[in-house]
């Protein structure tokens, strides 16, 4: 029954990453971009379909993993977010630079950039406390909220982001992947409830 259980949540958790993807893939809007700008995109779809692995991992809900084996994958899987991040960024500023650079500025007309940038900057930062948070000493609890407090704004900022843009991914698939990001945080938080030990403790 429990091998059962875990064999469908994986299917459904690569199916939910799988058909975005595809459709994105079969997009007709791709006959008019160049191959940077197509890696771009699909690097911003890489990180989004991420995005939903992360919260599951840290919430223990995937089955199969140790905790050990959890925190692993997730660490992971944020340094693999930061790449995707990277490239992605990159590839805009290849294809189109003053575009990019209005969006760094937040001056960008178009608001999705300015949520994606806030999303990206709050990435890096999570990244740099991750790489060095013990030369830095960080405590755990410190560590904690500071993590999920960046984990709020990324989620915020790439659902967003991502539903404002009218690109190569499907809308309603794009919608259902965008919610269930959403919808794993929100889970994961309330069930950690990171803040909630912090207002005892003190």
């Amino acid at each position: 029954m429990r091998s059962t259980r875990a064999v469908l949540i994986w299917a459904a958790i690569a199916a939910t990453i799988a058909l975005p993807i595809a459709f994105a893939a079969t997009s007709p809007l791709l006959a008019w971009r160049d191959p940077i700008y197509i890696t771009a995109g699909f690097a911003g779809v890489l990180a989004l379909c991420l995005m939903l692995i992360q919260p599951l991992l840290m919430g223990g809900i995937l089955p199969g993993l140790s905790v050990h084996q959890a925190r692993k994958c997730h660490r992971w899987i944020g340094a693999t977010l930061v790449l995707a991040v990277v490239i992605h960024v990159a590839g805009l500023w290849i294809t189109s630079p003053p575009d990019v650079i209005d969006a760094l500025l937040l001056v960008s007309p178009t608001p999705f950039s300015v949520w994606g940038v806030i999303a990206m900057w709050a990435i890096f930062v999570v990244a740099i406390l991750a790489t060095f948070r013990r030369r830095w000493r960080l405590r755990p609890r410190t560590w904690s909220i500071a993590h999920t407090s960046l984990a709020v704004v990324i989620v915020t900022g790439t659902v967003v982001h991502a539903v404002l843009i009218e690109g190569t991914m499907e809308t309603v698939s794009k919608v259902a992947l965008c919610a269930l990001v959403a919808v794993a945080t929100i889970k994961v938080l309330i069930d950690l409830r990171v803040w909630a030990r912090r207002t005892k403790s003190s």
